[in-house]
């Protein structure tokens, strides 16, 4: 059993003792718009990296800086490596946040030259909460309790084909990316 997964650009990253020169934009851009959020149990399938693509939206629409556009399109990159654990069970695997933690701050790191502030953190977690509200309510069907967070952007879980997610994904990052 090798230690290692093999990308999609060919590179054989290991999760648990990542490179940095090994990350790829187009490996996290075709794994995402591959990977279904929910664990797959969606009413209809949505990406990953679609998800990451409407919170980047959301964070221009709000007239974020491009920091934290590009910060919203890659806070679930590390999925693109070590895929995704349902949070319920996540909570209970320590050394797994731990190594999603280093890997996320890495990818922070390569693309944005630093990881983020306590106050870009909370921008970005505003962002990602208010669509996994809508997540719940609309791709599960499970009524929230709480008030719909508003937004700035339409979402209409319009299903997409992977590559047109992969190529949007790789458009915005190359928009925000200096």
């Amino acid at each position: 059993m090798s230690e290692y997964i093999t990308t999609y650009t060919g590179n054989h990253f290991k999760p648990t003792n990542p490179d940095p020169e090994l990350i790829r934009i187009e490996d996290i851009a075709h794994a995402l718009s591959l990977i279904c959020r929910g664990n797959g149990h969606v009413k209809t399938f949505w990406s990953v990296g679609e998800h990451c693509i409407c919170c980047a939206k959301e964070a221009a629409a709000r007239g974020l800086s491009d920091r934290i556009v590009l910060a919203c399109l890659l806070h679930d990159a590390s999925e693109c490596y070590m895929s995704d654990v349902p949070s319920p069970f996540k909570k209970e695997l320590p050394e797994y946040q731990i190594w999603e933690e280093q890997l996320l701050c890495m990818i922070y790191k390569k693309f944005l030259g630093s990881g983020l502030t306590k106050e870009e953190q909370t921008r970005l977690d505003e962002i990602d909460h208010a669509l996994l509200w809508y997540d719940l309510e609309i791709l599960l069907g499970e009524k929230q309790q709480t008030e719909a967070p508003g937004l700035h952007i339409d979402l209409t879980y319009e299903v997409r084909p992977f590559e047109e997610v992969e190529r949007e994904y790789l458009d915005i990052f190359t928009r925000t990316y200096k």
